[in-house]
């Protein structure tokens, strides 16, 4: 019985493994201004079909994303960015979305209020 389940926290461990296995991890200069743009970026990548993880890092506005590359690349997240209002290295932001955006998360938005 002991063998039995070990057996099984095995397989169970290596399937785990094997999805990790194919997952990149990319980090992208953005222009994201402040936490409503972290929710936001990290909101939609992360309901992106082959997005496993997305975290922005405000002090520097690099995004880290960690994906399968069977199921997007890195330039589908780029658009995907710029499509949002950001510029995402050197994909310029969407000018209409970049419109929509709040005053805050514009280009030093966070120095006017």
């Amino acid at each position: 019985m002991k063998n039995i389940l070990v057996a099984i926290a095995l397989l169970i461990t290596g399937a785990s493994f094997a999805q990790q296995k194919g997952m990149q991890e990319v980090t992208i200069q953005t222009s994201a201004e402040c936490n409503d743009c972290k929710i936001r970026l990290e909101e939609i990548l992360t309901y992106t079909k082959g997005v496993k993880y997305a975290e922005l890092e405000l002090a520097s506005k690099i995004l880290t994303v960690g994906f399968s590359p069977k199921k997007i690349t890195k330039d589908k997240i780029k658009k995907i960015i710029s499509d949002t209002g950001y510029d995402a290295d050197d994909v310029k932001a969407n000018p209409i979305e970049y419109e929509k955006l709040p005053a805050c998360c514009k280009v030093n938005g966070m120095q006017q209020e």
